[in-house]
């Protein structure tokens, strides 16, 4: 069996008990969610252009202030950083929120979107959780802890990725062309997807959570800030997988991702790095 890689620094042991920072990212994600759904496939959905000329809706700003609000109650002395509102306080220990990952899907009242919610120490991602309130789903995990999904009848399910160990047998989810387009990354792309068993562009949070499971080999996109990914890395290395930025580099603010289930990582950046 192929040996893993050495540990990296998200993969570093925490000295200290999260399990209570868990508890309140989880009842975060509650709070998230009855504000969400609560405006979800509106037909008077209030919808609005932000400066780059992305999606803003009145259900991402609600959803981050009800995350901010309770956050102010319980852990006024952390920083938070979140999509819609910035950064605020300049604490080693910093909540990072997108409050709905995946935001035309939203306004298009289709229900693949997630909220996103991660606690970050001295800028290592150290607990995420991943919400998905339309379809019912959410993942979570915090380091020492695993990760962790619910089963249909509520009990929770440890996570385990997958032991594929041959690109060609793989499976794996680029996001989207354009993506890759605008990196400069097409050739790579070729690469990838003419190398392995299939391929998908599946889209935003979710098939990092596949991957968390045991379903996909690799997720890899390009254009990605702190608050897309900051949530995802701690479920995808306590399930055993391995988080880096597209170049190799143990970073969530490198603009790029590249998860997968650990035992092909070091293969899969040396075919998308091959001349």
């Amino acid at each position: 069996m192929t040996s893993p890689p050495p540990a990296s620094t998200f993969d570093a042991p925490f000295e200290g008990d999260l399990r209570a920072d868990l508890e309140l990212a989880l009842r975060l994600a509650d709070a998230a969610d009855a504000a969400s759904m609560s405006r979800f496939d509106a037909a008077d959905l209030d919808v609005r252009l932000k400066a780059d000329a992305s999606h803003v809706t009145e259900a991402d700003l609600a959803t981050e202030r009800a995350i901010r609000d309770l956050l102010e109650a319980e852990r006024p002395g952390d920083g938070v950083f979140g999509e819609e509102y910035g950064i605020t306080g300049d604490a080693a220990r910093q909540w990072i929120i997108d409050p709905i990952d995946g935001t035309a899907n939203y306004l298009k009242g289709i229900p693949m979107w997630t909220t996103l919610i991660a606690l970050a120490i001295d800028g290592v991602p150290r607990v995420g959780v991943a919400s998905q309130p339309a379809i019912g789903r959410r993942w979570w995990a915090a380091t020492g802890h695993g990760a962790w999904t619910a089963t249909p009848s509520g009990e929770p399910r440890r996570l385990a990725v997958s032991t594929v160990e041959a690109i060609a047998e793989s499976s794996v989810s680029f996001q989207s062309i354009a993506q890759w387009r605008g990196a400069g990354k097409l050739d790579a792309l070729e690469r990838l997807t003419s190398s392995v068993w299939r391929d998908r562009g599946y889209g935003d949070a979710w098939p990092y959570m596949l991957l968390a499971e045991g379903r996909l080999e690799l997720v890899a996109e390009f254009d990605v800030k702190e608050y897309d990914i900051a949530a995802l890395v701690p479920i995808v290395i306590e399930a055993g997988g391995r988080f880096t930025s597209f170049d190799g580099d143990d970073s969530i603010a490198a603009r790029s991702s590249l998860a997968t289930n650990r035992l092909l990582h070091d293969a899969y950046l040396e075919l998308l790095h091959s001349a």
